[in-house]
């Protein structure tokens, strides 16, 4: 079932923009056949195409249901800026796997260090990737991609969560040790660059109230290790059952 998203969705809707032209050209849809739009309250409809006409496609909702596809963890990503392509791979995977939200992180040790124009252009692109993901896997959100971040004000931003934790090649504590089920309910994690965090990295962090954690003996590469730590904390909560 193809998966769309909408503010709100009454009996009946209008779709329009990228989306319409998406289920008209890219799926080729026509009257009758059924698709799905989720709206801001979380809820499902299944809709039915009533018309296509040159301002949009109008739909009918047939039924509709709670979206039950969110964690109840919200897993805030801080995620360093990585080379080349590899920040789209993480953001792309890490909606799949259930991350509330997204920030861009710009270490010391970061390759990859745009101006503010060219952020802007990144962070316009990033959320895209982000609702692209958020529709091929069903989320009941599109998670939000903030703009690219410094590591020291991404420190600043931690208050209101229930567990800071910090992956660091270094070493630190097995991630069930650090998240109480039931209880740490918002979690950030922050994930270095190629090269890893600077040490005087790594106490900002802990001054800011991140624990270290370990992903494993082995080394994982900056564009898998953030994956493997959502997967790890989706697990450990019971989000993968």
């Amino acid at each position: 079932m193809d998966w769309f998203f909408a503010e709100t969705v009454g009996d009946t809707h209008l779709i329009t923009g990228e989306d319409a032209l998406h289920i008209t050209k890219s799926l080729r849809m026509s009257a009758g056949e059924v698709l799905t739009l989720c709206d801001s309250s979380k809820t499902e409809h299944l809709c039915r195409i009533e018309r296509i006409t040159p301002e949009g496609v109008l739909v009918r909702t047939v039924s509709q249901n709670e979206c039950t596809h969110e964690p109840d963890v919200e897993v805030t990503l801080f995620a360093a800026l990585l080379k080349g392509s590899s920040t789209e791979t993480v953001i792309q995977k890490s909606v799949e796997l259930g991350a509330y939200r997204i920030v861009p992180v710009l270490t010391e040790r970061c390759v990859s260090r745009p101006d503010t124009k060219a952020g802007d252009k990144k962070q316009q692109r990033y959320q895209k990737i982000a609702a692209q993901a958020a529709m091929q896997s069903r989320r009941a959100v599109i998670p939000e991609v903030t703009a690219v971040t410094e590591l020291r004000k991404a420190a600043g931003m931690l208050d209101g969560f229930d567990k800071v934790i910090l992956f660091y090649e270094g070493g630190g504590a097995p991630l069930r040790e650090l998240i109480t089920v039931g209880k740490d309910r918002r979690i950030a994690v922050f994930i270095g660059p190629e090269g890893g965090f600077e040490e005087r990295e790594v106490e900002l962090l802990a001054r800011s109230g991140a624990h270290t954690a370990t992903l494993g003996k082995r080394i994982l590469r900056a564009e898998t290790a953030p994956l493997a730590a959502l997967a790890a904390i989706m697990f450990h909560t019971g989000n993968m059952e």
